[in-house]
C-alpha cells in the first residue's frame, strides 16, 4: 500500500519547473495571474481600514462590507407615499383646469377631485367641445418627455381628466430619487457612521446604519416630511371657521392656533439651519438663516405685518407664533418653542436637509446588537471552517494525494470567491458564509465525477493520458448540467429574495461559476504537469489514502426491484408532510405574517412566566416566547397589530419599554419588524421562487435530456420539496425567507444529484441499444453509486456543522439542507429512476418480453 501511495504522490526529486515548461506558458501564465489577482484582491480584508491609505496606489483596497447581521446596526425599509403623490398630481390638474376654462367663455363647476381622476361639470353639454379643445391644450402642456400625461373622457355634461399611469411612475420616480438625496444627506447630517442608503424597488429606500441599536431617534429624522412653511396667524381667534384659514395644533401644548392658508414664504429658502440657545432664557432654540431672495422676501413680510403674530409651521404642527416687533432686515431669524437639545439639534438636521417631496413611512425595521453580531461571526467563521476542514479530509481520504490536489482547489475557489465580493463591494452576511460553505461542498462535486471518471478509464485499459482526457472529456456535461440547475435556484433566489438570504445566493453563485475554472481548468493543468512527456507519461494512480475503498466500485444492485416500495414509502411520507402542513400547520415567520421578532438576552436564566405576564399586559394580542439556543436568550414574537406598518412600528416602541422594565438588566440583541405589505409581497415572491425554479429545470432537463427524465425529476422535486416543508411543520422551525432559500438550493441540489445518474443513463441508451430500459437503469446506478454517495457526503459534511452550532441565523437553513441532501440523494434512486422506467418503457426502449430478463442480475460492467 505504500509503494501505491509513493508512486500515487507527487515526486519530489523532479523540479517543478519541468512541469511546467511542458504545459503552454501562455496558460500557465494566464491560470498564475488571475490566482494572483485574487489574492492581492484579498489581502485589504485582513488590514485595518484606517491602514489601508499606507498600502501601494496599484494595490486594490476594496474591502468586504460586513451585513448588519455580522457586525450590528439597524435596519430600516422606507416608503414613499404613493397616494399622496397622486392626490398632489390631482391637486395640481384641479387648479389647472380651474383657470383654463376660468379665461373661457364655457362656464363649469368646481374641479371635483375623486376615484384617481378630476372631474368637472359643464352647464350646458354644447360647451362639451370647446371645453375639450381647451383642456386638451393643459393636456399638452402639462404633458413630459412628449408624452400624454392626461387622459381626457367625456359623459353627457361632465368631462374627465386622468393622469395616465405613465406620468404617475414617472412623478414616483423622481419623488423617489430625490427623496434618496435627502434621506442621504439627512442621515450624514446625524453623523451616522458609513451609512447605506439606496433604492430598492419603485417607491422604496433601504437605509443600513452600522452600530446604531435604537433607531428610534433615526426613524423620527427620516419619517418627518419637514416642510416649513411660514403663515400669518388669522386675524380673529375666537371665532370658528373663516374662510381661507385653516386650524392647526400648536407643539407642546394642547391648544390650536387659526392660521391663514395662503404660505407667505417656504422653508426651501433656507440655506442654514443650527441649534442654540436664547441668550435671554437659556432656552434651545433653532437659528436659521435665508438666501438672498428668502431674506428679501422675509424683511418685506415683516416690514408690512409689525405687531401681528407669525406662525412658524413644520409638518401641520405650529412651532411658534411670535409677534413681529419690528422689521427683520438681515435675512436670519429664530425658532423658539418647547424644545430639548437633541429635539433643537434634530429639528435644524431636518431643516439643513431639506424637506422630503412626499411623506415617507418605516414599513420594516430590524435591528442587531454587537454582541449578536460579534457572536454570529464568531459561531459562522468557526462552523465554516470545521465544514471545510471535514471536506478537506474526506478528499484527502478518498483520493489520496490526488485528494489535495482538489483541496488545492478548493482552497483557490474560496480565495477567489472572496476577491470577487471585494472587487463588487458586496455585504457578506451571515447566510453569505453559509453559501460559501455550502459552495465547497457543491464545488468538490466536479473533482469527485472527474476522479471517478478518470478511474473507470484506467479499469477499462486506457494508458493514463486517454485516460485523463476521456475522464474530464466525460465528466464535463455532466458538469455543465448539475451547475446550471444549481444556478437556476440561485438566480431565482436572488432576483426574488430580500435582505441576507440575497448575500447567500451571490456567494453560492459565485462559488459554483468560480468552480468551472478551479475544479475543471486548475486541476487539469496539475494532473497533466504530473504525467508529463505525452509519449512517455508517468503511471497515473488514482486510489483511497488506506487503499480500502468506502463504497465498493463495481456493484450489480437491482434497485428496481424495490421500485413499488420506494414510491410508496415516499408518497405516504410525502402525504404525511402536507397533513403536517395544514395542521397544525408551518411556524410562518414574521416575513411571511408581519408583525414583531424582539430577541433578549438577560444575565440570569430568564423566566419566561414573567415576561409572559409583562408583555401580555400590553394589550398587543398573543405574545408568543422561547428560548432561543440558552436559557439567558429569548425570542419574543408579537403577533401583527391591526391598521397599518406604522401600528408594527408603534407596538415594538412599546415592547422595548416593558422589557426594560421586566427585565431591567437584559439587553435587546435583535429586532425585526415586518409590516403586513412587505410580508404580503415576501410571502408571494417566495412562492413564486420556487414555482419558477421547478418549472425552469423542467425545461432544462426537458431540452438537454428528453421528457421522460424531466416528468421524472420534477415530480421528485415535488415529492422532496414537500417531505422538507413537513420537516419545517414537525419541528415548528421557523418558515421564513431563510427557509425559501434552503428550499430552492433544495431544488437546485436535489437536481444535480440526479443530473449525474440521468447523463450515465443517457450514455448507456446510446452504448447498450439493445438493453431491455429496467436492467440499464440498475447499470447505471450501480455505475455511479459510489460518486453520487460521494458527493451527498461533501454537501453534507459542509453544512452538518452549521446544522449543528451555526446559530439561530442560519440553523433552520442548514438543518433542512442536511435533511434534503440525505432526501434527495435516496429520492434519486427510488424515486427518480422508477417513474423514468415507467414513463420510458416503451418510449425509450421496447417493452421487454423475456420474463426471465426481468430477472436477470445486473452486470458489474463499467461504461
Amino acid at each position: 500500500m505504500m509503494a501505491d501511495l509513493a508512486s500515487a504522490a507527487l515526486p519530489c526529486p523532479v523540479s517543478p519547473w519541468k512541469f511546467i515548461m511542458r504545459q503552454s506558458p501562455w496558460k500557465v501564465a494566464s491560470y498564475a495571474i488571475i490566482v494572483l489577482c485574487g489574492i492581492l484582491a484579498v489581502i485589504p480584508n485582513f488590514i485595518p481600514r484606517e491602514q489601508l491609505g499606507t498600502l501601494p496606489d496599484w494595490l486594490p483596497k476594496q474591502q468586504i462590507t460586513l451585513g448588519l447581521d455580522l457586525r450590528g446596526g439597524s435596519q430600516l425599509l422606507l416608503e414613499i407615499d404613493s397616494d399622496a403623490v397622486l392626490r398632489d398630481r390631482l391637486a395640481m390638474i384641479g387648479d389647472a383646469a380651474d383657470a383654463a376654462l376660468r379665461n373661457t367663455r364655457f362656464a363649469a363647476g368646481p374641479a371635483k377631485v375623486g376615484a384617481g381622476a378630476v372631474s368637472m361639470q359643464l352647464k350646458t353639454a354644447a360647451d362639451m367641445v370647446g371645453a375639450r379643445r381647451a383642456l386638451s391644450t393643459l393636456a399638452s402642456d402639462l404633458s413630459s418627455d412628449g408624452r400624454p400625461a392626461i387622459e381626457i373622457a367625456e359623459q353627457g355634461d361632465v368631462i374627465t381628466l386622468r393622469p395616465t399611469s405613465t406620468d404617475i411612475a414617472g412623478r414616483n420616480e423622481r419623488a423617489a430619487n430625490q427623496s434618496l438625496e435627502i434621506v442621504r444627506r439627512r442621515i450624514d447630517e446625524a453623523g451616522i457612521a458609513e451609512p447605506t442608503v439606496m433604492r430598492q424597488g419603485a417607491i422604496r429606500i433601504l437605509v443600513q446604519l452600522p452600530g446604531v441599536q435604537d433607531p428610534g431617534r433615526i426613524k423620527a429624522l427620516l419619517g418627518s416630511t419637514a416642510r416649513l412653511t411660514f403663515h400669518m396667524a388669522a386675524d380673529n381667534q375666537s371665532t370658528g371657521y373663516a374662510p381661507g384659514t385653516l386650524s392647526l395644533p400648536v407643539e407642546g401644548t394642547q391648544q390650536q392656533m387659526r392660521i391663514r392658508q395662503g404660505v407667505m414664504l417656504e422653508g426651501e429658502r433656507l440655506v442654514d439651519a443650527n441649534a442654540s440657545f436664547d441668550q435671554r432664557t437659556g432656552e434651545p432654540i433653532v437659528q436659521f438663516r435665508f438666501d438672498s431672495e428668502g431674506g428679501r422676501r422675509f424683511a418685506d413680510i415683516t416690514r408690512r405685518n409689525v405687531d401681528k403674530p407669525f406662525a412658524i409651521v413644520l409638518d401641520g404642527r405650529i412651532l411658534s407664533a411670535p409677534v413681529i416687533r419690528e422689521p427683520i432686515t438681515g435675512g436670519a431669524g429664530q425658532i423658539s418653542g418647547s424644545f430639548t437639545v437633541q429635539s433643537a439639534k434634530d429639528l435644524a438636521v431636518l431643516l439643513r436637509a431639506g424637506a422630503l417631496p412626499v411623506p415617507m413611512k418605516v414599513i420594516e425595521e430590524r435591528t442587531v446588537g454587537a454582541d449578536l453580531g460579534s457572536d454570529a461571526i464568531e459561531q459562522g467563521v468557526t462552523t465554516g471552517l470545521i465544514g471545510f476542514a471535514l471536506v478537506f479530509a474526506f478528499m484527502v481520504v478518498l483520493y489520496g494525494p490526488w485528494g489535495l490536489i482538489a483541496n488545492l482547489a478548493l482552497a483557490i475557489n474560496v480565495t477567489l470567491t472572496f476577491a470577487a465580493l471585494s472587487a463588487l463591494g458586496a455585504t457578506l452576511t451571515l447566510p453569505g458564509i453559509a453559501g460559501i460553505v455550502l459552495g465547497v461542498g457543491l464545488a468538490v462535486d466536479a473533482n469527485i465525477l472527474i476522479n471517478e471518471r478518470i478511474r473507470e478509464e484506467l479499469d477499462r485499459g486506457r494508458g493514463p493520458r486517454a485516460a485523463l482526457d476521456a475522464g474530464f472529456r466525460r465528466a464535463y456535461s455532466t458538469i455543465v448540467d448539475s451547475n446550471v440547475t444549481t444556478l437556476i435556484a440561485t438566480t431565482m433566489l436572488f432576483a426574488l429574495g430580500a435582505g441576507p438570504v440575497r448575500g447567500f445566493a451571490v456567494t453560492m453563485g459565485l462559488g459554483i461559476v468560480i468552480s468551472m475554472f478551479t475544479a475543471v481548468s486548475i486541476v487539469r493543468m496539475v494532473m497533466e504537469m504530473w504525467l508529463g512527456n505525452k509519449q512517455k507519461p508517468r503511471p497515473l494512480r488514482i486510489k483511497p489514502l488506506f487503499g480500502l475503498e468506502l463504497i465498493p466500485r463495481h456493484t450489480s444492485f437491482q434497485f428496481m426491484r424495490a421500485r413499488f416500495l420506494g414510491i410508496a414509502v415516499s408518497a405516504v411520507l410525502s402525504v404525511t408532510a402536507v397533513v403536517l402542513m395544514i395542521k397544525p400547520g408551518l411556524n410562518y415567520g414574521i416575513d411571511f405574517v408581519g408583525g414583531t421578532l424582539v430577541e433578549v438576552r438577560t444575565e440570569q436564566p430568564a423566566r419566561l412566566d414573567t415576561l409572559r405576564a409583562g408583555l401580555s399586559s400590553l394589550g398587543l394580542g398573543e405574545v408568543a416566547l422561547q428560548e432561543a439556543g440558552s436559557p439567558h436568550q429569548v425570542l419574543v414574537r408579537i403577533e401583527r397589530q391591526p391598521g397599518d406598518d406604522k401600528a408594527q412600528v408603534e407596538a415594538t416602541e412599546r415592547v422595548r419599554t416593558a422589557l426594560s422594565e421586566v427585565a431591567p438588566a437584559s439587553s435587546i440583541e435583535r429586532v425585526e419588524v415586518v409590516g403586513p405589505k412587505v410580508s404580503g409581497e415576501l410571502m408571494e415572491a417566495g412562492i413564486l421562487a420556487v414555482v419558477l425554479a421547478a418549472v425552469s429545470m423542467l425545461i432544462y432537463i426537458w431540452v438537454r435530456f428528453e421528457w421522460q427524465f424531466a416528468v421524472g425529476a420534477i415530480v421528485t422535486l415535488v415529492l422532496d420539496v414537500t417531505k422538507t416543508a413537513g420537516l419545517f411543520a414537525i419541528t415548528g422551525m421557523d418558515f421564513n425567507l431563510t427557509a425559501i432559500a434552503a428550499l430552492l438550493t433544495l431544488i437546485g441540489y436535489s437536481v444535480n444529484d440526479k443530473v449525474v445518474v440521468y447523463d450515465r443513463m443517457r450514455e448507456n441508451l446510446r452504448v447498450h441499444k439493445k438493453m431491455p430500459l429496467r436492467e440499464l437503469i440498475d447499470l447505471s446506478i450501480n455505475s455511479t453509486l459510489a460518486r453520487s454517495l460521494y458527493t451527498s457526503a461533501t454537501a453534507l459534511l459542509s453544512m452538518l456543522p452549521m446544522a449543528l452550532a451555526g446559530g439561530t441565523a442560519v440553523d433552520n437553513f442548514a438543518i433542512a439542507m442536511v435533511f434534503g441532501i440525505v432526501v434527495g440523494a435516496s429520492s434519486s434512486v427510488f424515486i427518480a429512476a422508477p417513474i423514468l422506467l415507467f414513463l420510458g418503457e416503451g418510449r425509450l426502449r421496447p417493452r421487454p418480453t423475456d420474463p426471465d430478463r426481468r430477472s436477470r442480475v445486473v452486470s458489474p460492467v463499467v461504461v
